[in-house]
């Protein structure tokens, strides 16, 4: 497994393969490729950064040649993988998924390619969705794995063996750590900055992130993944009673309001609202509330103690710390992360025009 070299030893430099397929979208192929190759210019600003590109970055696809992007993009891969023989570093970027449903057997020679070089000491890493092409190899069966959660049915379908968490932006696993994953979109930074900490030097990542404003997503994924229960479970009396409780999540004692409803006992039904949802009543009601808390922290003004109350908490405290539990910041927190910054805002816009 390549490991980083002190600055006294010659480095070898470290071949990257960054695969390209047609779902692959160009922005994280091209950034990726991009920040790798910033060391020769980066060099002459900043010590931290050698001078020397440490990596030799290559596109590589089933064949040598042009192929059109999802995003509608041409992009020409240096090689084909059968002329790949030895590569340090496998990276598979963003994939745009036909409906969100993976097909396994697409691209039998890349994955064969991927198991081989990884027997020969590369690291297999993704971003975003990716990881569905590297979950092929069945090299990540029985370990944990992130991605961007709008695939994670396919991914779970799919792949039942893999130990999918989508709370966390990067993960890296493995005996060597030599699997390496970034969650949704953007988190490709988190995961080419690991890549060049590893490998290069903190430093150096450090004095990149910098240079090109890339972004350590340090709270991980918990505040942007929304609650999406799933609802093609097949039993008709759950789904009646989720569809109250989307309505009616704020009240008094929700959950002994849906036993009453359902005229099951009440063993009976929260065994089967949580066989169909993957949840108990109670943690399901606590996420309904949340995300709605989340959405007006996001639009209004409204005082977080005034939220707390409309979702169902009478005690402000404990609002804030479910809040952070399942969001992994504050209410405060994600308030200021996600609302629009205020050049951004519609009266700031209209303010401008006139």
């Amino acid at each position: 497994m390549p490991r980083a070299k002190s600055d006294s030893q010659s480095r070898e430099r470290l071949h990257i393969s960054l695969i390209a397929v047609p779902e692959v979208t160009i922005s994280s192929l091209t950034g990726l490729y991009d920040v790798f190759n910033v060391f020769a210019l980066l060099g002459t600003f900043d010590p931290a950064v050698p001078r020397e590109t440490p990596f030799a970055v290559e596109i590589v696809a089933p064949e040598r040649g042009t192929l059109v992007t999802s995003s509608g993009l041409p992009i020409t891969a240096h090689r084909g993988v059968h002329e790949v023989r030895r590569t340090h570093i496998i990276i598979v970027p963003s994939l745009l998924v036909e409906n969100g449903d993976w097909k396994r057997g697409r691209y039998p020679e890349i994955v064969a390619w991927m198991k081989q070089q990884n027997m020969r000491g590369a690291m297999l890493c993704s971003a975003c969705s990716g990881v569905l092409l590297i979950a092929e190899t069945s090299l990540l069966d029985g370990l944990d794995a992130t991605m961007h959660w709008a695939y994670a049915r396919t991914f779970q379908s799919n792949f039942p063996k893999v130990n999918l968490r989508l709370e966390e932006v990067l993960i890296a696993t493995g005996v060597h750590e030599e699997f390496v994953m970034s969650g949704a979109s953007a988190s490709w930074h988190d995961l080419v900055l690991y890549l060049i900490a590893r490998q290069v030097g903190p430093a150096a990542a450090q004095a990149i992130a910098r240079f090109m404003l890339l972004q350590w997503h340090r709270d991980g994924q918990a505040p942007y993944v929304p609650f999406a229960p799933p609802i093609d479970h097949g039993d008709e009396i759950v789904r009646g009673l989720q569809e109250w409780l989307s309505k009616n999540y704020s009240i008094v004692n929700p959950v002994e309001e849906l036993v009453r409803r359902s005229g099951m006992p009440e063993r009976t039904i929260k065994r089967r609202f949580t066989h169909a949802t993957g949840l108990p009543p109670i943690r399901y009601v606590q996420h309904l509330r949340i995300e709605e808390a989340k959405r007006r922290l996001e639009r209004t003004s409204t005082p977080v103690d005034v939220i707390s109350f409309d979702v169902g908490y009478e005690d402000a405290a404990s609002f804030r710390r479910l809040f952070r539990r399942l969001t992994n910041v504050t209410p405060g927190e994600y308030r200021r992360k996600f609302r629009l910054p205020t050049f951004a805002s519609p009266a700031s816009n209209s303010e401008a025009r006139s």
